[in-house]
């Protein structure tokens, strides 16, 4: 698949999705915007698949490669552009939801993970500020160090399919936001060592949720193969997580407040999404996105 079919064939979902979700128009007054909005939808998530994660990184790409496929971006400013994509966070997150339900059972049993956000370096934390009073101090466990900023906590399906997401300040433990990621009763997660809490576990039981993990400190635990076992299921979120970081450069923020912050990880959250969709169209594994322009 050439990249300009794959523009079309996200343009042509996007574009039919829309006309069957929104029974109101979005805009009840002014005039109508140069670019429809599923170009707009369009250009943002096929750019967040080819790693344009900024807005001028990705307005002077198809401005400039792909004028044929979007031929009213010539005459649209960029501020326009970012402007119009930013106000249709809702849409996109609607649109999240509808895929979510038509690739995954929410009977199937789920994974949990968190990933560090970063808004500036540690040596800037006292003095930035940018997210003052909304980020806060957590460790990086992976760079064995402390940082200033988010984590980014996920809940997806056995095969790597982002089911739920939320942003929280970095001193937040990660067994306590399982719930905000909102789990169906009578469903089964796993998770890692940091979701390790009986008082969680026990508050999720009280809704038929089981959320299994290894104990806490590797050194004390007392069922070293049962652990061993739940870190073997966990390989599918940490290649989304992985994916998610190089792929669609997730640990930088960029943005200047928490409202667009928000609106950048939805987009990469419904690009990644959308990749998924294409790789199961085109009868691929679910996460290997680098083959759908070769097949």
């Amino acid at each position: 698949m050439s990249l300009s079919d794959l523009i079309t064939e996200v343009f042509v979902w996007v574009d039919d999705c829309l006309q069957s979700l929104l029974v109101d128009p979005l805009r009840s007054r002014g005039p109508l915007p140069t670019l429809a909005d599923s170009e707009v939808i369009t250009l943002e998530l096929v750019g967040e698949w080819l790693g344009l994660d900024t807005d001028v990184q990705l307005f002077g790409h198809f401005r400039q490669y792909h004028a044929d496929l979007f031929p009213l971006l010539g005459a649209v400013d960029r501020s326009t552009f970012a402007r119009q994509a930013a106000n249709l966070w809702q849409v996109k997150q609607q649109l999240h939801r509808q895929l979510v339900i038509r690739l995954t059972d929410p009977k199937e049993p789920w994974l949990v993970d968190s990933i560090t956000l970063p808004v500036c370096r540690f040596a800037r934390a006292t003095f930035c500020q940018r997210f003052r009073g909304q980020a806060g101090y957590g460790h990086d466990q992976t760079m064995r160090q402390t940082f200033y900023g988010f984590r980014l906590h996920f809940r997806s399906s056995w095969d790597g399919i982002i089911l739920a997401f939320e942003l929280a300040a970095a001193h937040q433990a990660d067994a306590a936001l399982v719930a905000e990621l909102l789990p169906p009763s009578g469903s089964v997660g796993v998770g890692d060592r940091n979701y390790w809490s009986p008082a969680v576990q026990q508050a999720l039981a009280s809704r038929g949720i089981r959320l299994l993990a290894p104990f806490r400190t590797k050194k004390h635990d007392p069922d070293p193969d049962h652990s061993r076992q739940l870190s073997r299921v966990r390989w599918t979120i940490e290649t989304m997580l992985s994916q998610w970081t190089e792929r669609f450069q997730g640990k930088r923020t960029w943005a200047r407040d928490l409202w667009h912050l928000c609106h950048r990880v939805i987009r990469k959250v419904l690009s990644h999404t959308i990749a998924v969709w294409l790789c199961r169209r085109h009868g691929l594994p679910t996460l290997q996105f680098s083959r759908l322009l070769h097949t």
